[in-house]
């Protein structure tokens, strides 16, 4: 496994890089708040598959670059960070793309927005976004599991909250989200990647543009249009069946055109793809390997 540095959408993002180079591409897209390394279990199988596996640092999180303050965060921005970084790495073929949390979160726009950069997807842990809008209008137990949104939109409490006794909000989150799973070394190292100078604004920068017109980028307004296009890409989604969030996978079969499976990985939570990576590597390769 090396570390490589590439530019997409003016900014230097830094990723983890196994297997041939001239292989079929697999990109992988880490969530909140979490890091590149969180695939370290899935890369080595995808090298075992023939695939050449990427999973970048994503925008703001060190060492991807930090962009200055004001930069922007919406998901129009993020999923063309993701699209330009699948055309540096195989610029003549699609990938496939494997994402979490927030990782998911932006895959779903890039397979409605740029569906000639991804051959199949795998999402993991997060519904389609219009389908969490619907269901948190309706289901006060969601609103609650969703909490962190709406306090992260707040001025200032949660960069305190965050931050204070070195960074361990970070591991409660972890805690609430996956309760039955201690992953205390990596988690560590991601309380620390967060103490980089402007990391922890940034990665709250994603959560603040949810809700707020004026962080998203004006000239992107054709792309986050096509955001809401539905999917005709073949995806699967998984989700720990200790989370709440597979009660809405069934519901959103209506955001895809292309073939859409869902399943869950029993006695997991939230980080799946690290409770339990033999069961969840294999649950990929079989959907991905299908083309």
């Amino acid at each position: 496994m090396r570390q490589i540095s590439l530019q997409a959408n003016g900014l230097g993002f830094a990723a983890l890089e196994a297997g041939p180079v001239d292989g079929p591409l697999a990109l992988f897209l880490h969530g909140y708040p979490d890091s590149a390394t969180t695939w370290q279990h899935q890369l080595p199988a995808f090298v075992a598959a023939g695939y050449r596996a990427v999973a970048p640092w994503l925008r703001g999180y060190p060492p991807t670059e930090i962009p200055p303050p004001g930069a922007y965060y919406d998901r129009a921005t993020l999923a063309v960070d993701v699209a330009e970084i699948i055309k540096t790495l195989s610029p003549d073929k699609p990938c496939v793309l494997i994402g979490q949390d927030w990782g998911a979160a932006i895959g779903y726009g890039v397979l409605a927005a740029f569906p000639q950069r991804v051959s199949r997807a795998a999402l993991l842990a997060v519904p389609h976004p219009a389908q969490v809008r619907a269901t948190l209008k309706k289901s006060p137990k969601h609103a609650v599991r969703s909490f962190h949104w709406f306090l992260f939109q707040l001025p200032w409490l949660p960069e305190w909250l965050c931050a204070r006794r070195d960074y361990q909000f970070l591991e409660t989150l972890w805690r609430l989200w996956s309760p039955d799973f201690d992953d205390a070394m990596h988690v560590t190292e991601i309380r620390r990647s967060m103490a980089t100078p402007g990391a922890l604004q940034a990665s709250l920068a994603y959560y603040r543009a949810m809700f707020r017109k004026s962080r998203a980028d004006p000239a992107l307004a054709e792309v986050r249009a096509r955001l809401e296009a539905p999917i005709s890409i073949p995806t699967r989604v998984l989700c720990g069946s200790h989370d709440m969030r597979r009660e809405m996978l069934e519901d959103q079969r209506r955001y895809f055109t292309a073939d859409y499976e869902w399943t869950t990985v029993a006695g997991t939570g939230h980080f799946l793809h690290r409770e339990a990576p033999d069961t969840v590597n294999a649950l990929l390769l079989d959907w991905l390997g299908r083309a």
